[in-house]
């Protein structure tokens, strides 16, 4: 018997047009209740979801198809890999956003419909407009803003890096979230090989296998889980591992991303990759050596300490970073590769 999740901190009573600043600059997850409650969206989608298509169609210009995941109705919803991993359960195919929300439509009252998802679609581009009528002011932040819109969907959990605000516009979602430190626990695929471009637990959370993956035990007992009701919203931490289940129908989310760091700044997935070619298979005492190096040139590092005995004006990377010294570094980075 697995243990039962904690339900996620909650918080109601937001303003979608002040969240406070302190919610949005924490690293706790929470729920805000009725966040985006007041939107016309949410309200179309209260409705029905043919008023919600309908709402959504408003905004359309046509120009340009999305991408819509398309699984069977085998796949019970489930966006994975397929039997042994060499390959996915579903496919993509290029279609106007009209023809995705139509198919949708159809198969609203289908027992067993094939899954459809139409995944993180910037929304100022495909639909244009939408935002301004259905508005989320958060602070000096520059977010950016997706749609996610599909029937019944299981996404395995996964980590992102940018700080997440989800809000549910249609449908019931249920999202079951872990710390960071949950890495081991949730048995997670292969790091480029997958099925939407971040790593995923290969834990079936409908049906875990306890058997091949018994420490997913251990990571329930830190789990955290809420259903979302169209309106509310969750935050979600800079990499806190996420499951996520549109529980109905018809269902639509829209999110806002952020970095806490300088749009400069890469992507520490980059400096892991690397890591791998060029540290991992390094016997184990040279790997310890170069584990001290990261320590005191990275996680440990403090310039006032571990660079006092260089002229400030020659630290270069040593010192604090601007635009300009990543750039530098990046271009020596791309040379050094490129050899």
């Amino acid at each position: 018997m697995l243990p039962l999740p904690d339900a996620i901190e909650e918080v109601a009573g937001c303003d979608p047009a002040a969240v406070p600043e302190s919610l949005l600059s924490g690293s706790t997850p929470l729920v805000l209740r009725g966040l985006a409650s007041a939107w016309p969206a949410v309200r179309a989608a209260r409705a029905s979801a043919q008023e919600a298509i309908a709402y959504l169609k408003r905004f359309d210009h046509g120009r340009m198809p999305v991408v819509a995941t398309v699984a069977p109705p085998e796949a019970g919803g489930r966006v994975f890999y397929n039997a042994d991993l060499s390959g996915f359960n579903f496919r993509r195919e290029e279609v106007p956003l009209a023809v995705a929300l139509d198919t949708l439509r159809k198969y609203l009252d289908a027992a067993a419909p094939p899954s459809i998802y139409v995944a993180s679609t910037t929304l100022d581009t495909f639909l244009p407009g939408f935002r301004a009528e259905n508005p989320m002011h958060l602070g000096q932040r520059d977010p950016l803003a997706s749609i996610w819109i599909g029937n019944r969907s299981r996404i395995a959990a996964h980590q992102d890096v940018p700080d997440n605000l989800a809000c549910v516009v249609a449908g019931q979602r249920r999202v079951t979230l872990f710390p960071p430190d949950q890495l081991e626990n949730l048995y997670i695929g292969p790091l480029d090989h997958t099925p939407a471009g971040q790593a995923v637990s290969l834990v079936d959370f409908a049906a875990p296998d306890l058997q091949r993956f018994p420490r997913f035990a251990e990571a329930m007992r830190h789990a955290h889980t809420a259903v979302l009701e169209p309106g509310d919203a969750v935050f979600i931490p800079s990499m806190w591992w996420h499951h996520m289940e549109g529980l109905d129908p018809f269902n639509v989310l829209v999110n806002y991303w952020w970095r806490r760091t300088p749009a400069w700044m890469d992507t520490p997935m980059n400096a892991l990759m690397l890591a791998i070619t060029s540290l991992r298979d390094l016997p184990p005492h040279e790997r310890a050596i170069w584990k001290d190096v990261f320590d005191h040139y990275v996680f440990g590092y403090d310039e006032a300490v571990d660079a006092a005995h260089i002229p400030e004006s020659a630290r270069r990377v040593l010192a604090s970073l601007d635009e300009d010294r990543v750039r530098h570094l990046r271009a020596l980075l791309v040379q050094r590769l490129n050899r």
